[in-house]
């Protein structure tokens, strides 16, 4: 699956790099040891024009770690030393709050930049390394990989098509409680939003595109934090998308479609699935459902993984199937809920 089209081109070759057909991989740095960044680093395997030849961690233990478990050349305990080393292109695998300061200085020194989601905290973050991408001619893109997900390839395929109707209404959720500890997910910056409740925002945009209203309600911790919300986003003829996201409760982590014609479900881990159904009914026949199912490439990023290498080595600034411009929309929305939440929310001790 590639999509040409629509992209950008890089306006020049980024500093410290090679030209990108002079080499014909990328050489890839991992920044965080994670477990999205063991998953991710575990994807990369699939890939016959990329190598992964870097990683640092703030301790060097984990890095040492790290780069002995994936065969990785070396390892740094200084990130910056890492993006001044023979790299490409660094994908930022760290905790969310640190994501914007990391990307900026990749993209500073000419690195692509692939950065796990959320790639910043609000909207002006966003549109800020969008800037910097396209001064230095890097490519930039938030990992957000349900998009590039072959179930979603066949849902877009199918909604087009006009099998639901007209799309009336999209219902999402992403909810789990997680251990209290010292992590920076429950200090400032720390949001269940920007980490769980940005996928139920993205696929709202996805089909339906930005809303004409937000209605969001939540509750926050110590003024910064916010640990659960909900919220309907409003478009014009009465339609309307339903979301949820929580750290501190379990919701429904399925999601549906609902048309004029028929509805979809999505099976739960609706970012990841594997499998939705068509649903449709008539007086006569009743309900009938279609099942379509897709196969996973490893731990699911590879088909991500291989349409950003396939850009970078393209010379692409970004790929269409999320653009920064659309990352900074989605972030729009999510902005919003959070400063109604953050007004009118219960704060707790």
């Amino acid at each position: 699956m590639q999509n040409p089209h629509n992209s950008k081109k890089n306006p020049k070759v980024p500093a410290g790099t090679l030209p990108h057909s002079s080499r014909g991989n990328v050489r890839w740095g991992i920044a965080g040891t994670g477990g999205v960044s063991r998953q991710i680093t575990a994807d990369f395997s699939f890939m016959d024009n990329a190598e992964v030849v870097a990683v640092s961690s703030r301790h060097a233990s984990s890095a040492r770690e790290f780069a002995d478990t994936f065969g990785i050349p070396t390892s740094f305990v200084d990130y910056i030393k890492m993006l001044d080393s023979d790299i490409d292109a660094v994908y930022i695998g760290t905790p969310h709050v640190t994501h914007f300061e990391l990307a900026r200085e990749a993209l500073k020194r000419g690195r692509h930049v692939l950065c796990e989601k959320p790639i910043g905290l609000n909207a002006a973050e966003v549109r800020e390394l969008a800037a910097i991408a396209a001064e230095s001619g890097a490519f930039l893109m938030e990992a957000m990989w349900m998009k590039f997900n072959p179930l979603y390839l066949r849902l877009r395929e199918i909604v087009d098509a006009g099998a639901i109707g007209e799309i009336r209404s999209i219902r999402s959720s992403f909810g789990a409680p997680f251990q209290r500890d010292d992590s920076s997910r429950w200090k400032p910056g720390g949001s269940t939003l920007l980490d769980q409740g940005i996928y139920p925002v993205t696929l709202s945009h996805m089909f339906l595109g930005e809303p004409s209203g937000i209605t969001a309600a939540g509750i926050v911790e110590g003024n910064a934090v916010d640990l659960s919300q909900n919220y309907t986003l409003n478009y014009p003829r009465g339609r309307f998308a339903q979301g949820a996201s929580s750290m501190v409760n379990f919701l429904d982590q399925s999601a549906s479609l609902c048309g004029t014609g028929g509805w979809i479900t999505i099976d739960t881990g609706f970012w990841f699935a594997s499998q939705f159904t068509l649903h449709r009914f008539s007086v006569e026949d009743g309900e009938t459902t279609e099942t379509y199912e897709t196969t996973r490439e490893g731990n699911g990023y590879v088909p991500m993984l291989r349409e950003v290498t396939a850009a970078i080595l393209n010379g692409d600034a970004e790929h269409p199937l999320h653009t920064m411009d659309e990352a900074a929309r989605t972030f729009d929305t999510m902005d919003e809920i959070r400063r109604q939440i953050m007004i009118t929310g219960k704060v707790t001790p």
